[in-house]
């Protein structure tokens, strides 16, 4: 066996809110919001890559269930079809959806199904939490993925026991919400954060000309409809939705070690430093002798181990001076005349980070 400590290209994109950003974009309107749903239903016309009867009994229930309410009399009867699954259909509600309404329904198999693909979901109620039936679902799957298979080998590319239904299922019952009867608007900031919220409350009293419009905290704005002098909350809505900030964000380092991807926020700064960093190579390999005994002799074969192991340390960048930097670009510039890879820049910049040089929060996935 060897084992190799393989490094990845680095991917370093920059995130910079160079330019306002609309106020529909950062926030989260009180009431405005989707609600999610879910049923349990039956996917027939699969090409034997259905539930095994014996191991996954819902589905032979539901499916008896089925039969009967279409007028077929199936009790006692014994059958072991290999062409259904039991699936459970999810889908969000989005807000102020009217009856008649398309949305898009996602599917999920909750037997031993190896596949979903080619399937047809049979009429399927959806409930929300309150035990209503909103929608109803029911069309052709789309799969997520694809499965081959022979005598000896089996192959599988994306997830083929979970798919979607583009415009699936048909609302049926609507929420009541009488939207325009809020006298007060909560606005709930994405990315709370005390100078974006203040910007968000000026912006909106300008565009009114009075103060419509009070800072809570650093995730909320509450907004006086009244004192708008607006037809309606809807009216309200229209006006301020498009209105332009520059939001503010705290300086931020993420990292994900699986993937070696660093991203950096724009208020990202480093005090100077010195860095000087290693590599080290493992490789353990693995060479098993079959020992046998000699012929006619007592005894049996006995496979005896041999491992070679060794570790190499290979030649890494001298101490090194990493300039403090006033912009992100001075930053980044200051990071790649390193000359590393994202892993050992990470490492980097955990220990850039515990030596209290690195100003930002810093973030590993």
């Amino acid at each position: 066996m060897r084992i190799i400590f393989a490094l990845l290209l680095i991917v370093m994109p920059v995130v910079s809110w160079a330019s306002p950003i609309r106020i529909k974009d950062l926030v989260e309107f009180d009431g405005v919001r989707g609600n999610d749903i879910v049923g349990y239903g039956l996917v027939v016309g699969l090409n034997g890559t259905g539930d095994g009867l014996r191991n996954a009994p819902f589905t032979e229930e539901i499916m008896t269930n089925v039969l009967e309410r279409l007028g077929v009399n199936v009790t006692g009867e014994t059958s072991r079809p290999k062409n259904v699954a039991a699936v459970l259909v999810t889908a969000e509600l989005p807000p102020f959806s009217r009856a008649g309404s398309s949305i898009d329904v996602t599917v999920s198999a909750i037997g031993d199904a190896t596949s979903l693909l080619g399937g047809t979901l049979i009429m399927t109620p959806l409930k929300a939490a309150d035990g209503e039936i909103y929608a109803v679902a029911q069309g052709e799957i789309i799969a997520g993925g694809a499965t081959a298979q022979g005598d000896a080998a089996t192959v599988t590319q994306g997830v083929p026991t979970s798919g979607s239904i583009p415009s699936g299922a048909h609302v049926e019952r609507e929420i009541a919400f009488e939207f325009n009867s809020l006298d007060r608007l909560r606005l709930a900031l994405r990315t709370p954060d005390f100078t974006t919220a203040s910007r968000i409350e000026s912006v909106i009293n300008s565009a009114f000309g009075r103060n419509v419009a009070a800072m809570q905290d650093s995730g909320t704005v509450a907004l006086d409809v009244g004192l708008t002098g607006q037809r309606s909350t809807a009216h309200v809505m229209s006006r301020i939705e498009n209105l332009e900030v520059e939001p503010e964000q705290r300086a931020r380092v993420v990292v994900d070690q699986r993937s070696g991807t660093i991203v950096m926020g724009e208020n990202v700064r480093i005090s100077r430093v010195a860095v000087s960093q290693g590599n080290l190579t493992l490789r353990v390999q693995e060479a098993p002798v079959a020992v046998q005994p000699n012929p006619f002799a007592e005894g049996q074969t006995v496979v005896v181990p041999r491992t070679e192991a060794s570790i190499t340390e290979e030649p890494g960048i001298q101490m090194a001076e990493v300039p403090s930097g006033n912009s992100l670009s001075e930053v980044v510039a200051g990071l790649n005349a390193l000359g590393v890879s994202p892993r050992d820049m990470i490492d980097i910049l955990k220990s850039i980070n515990a030596a209290g040089a690195l100003h930002a929060e810093f973030v590993v996935n």
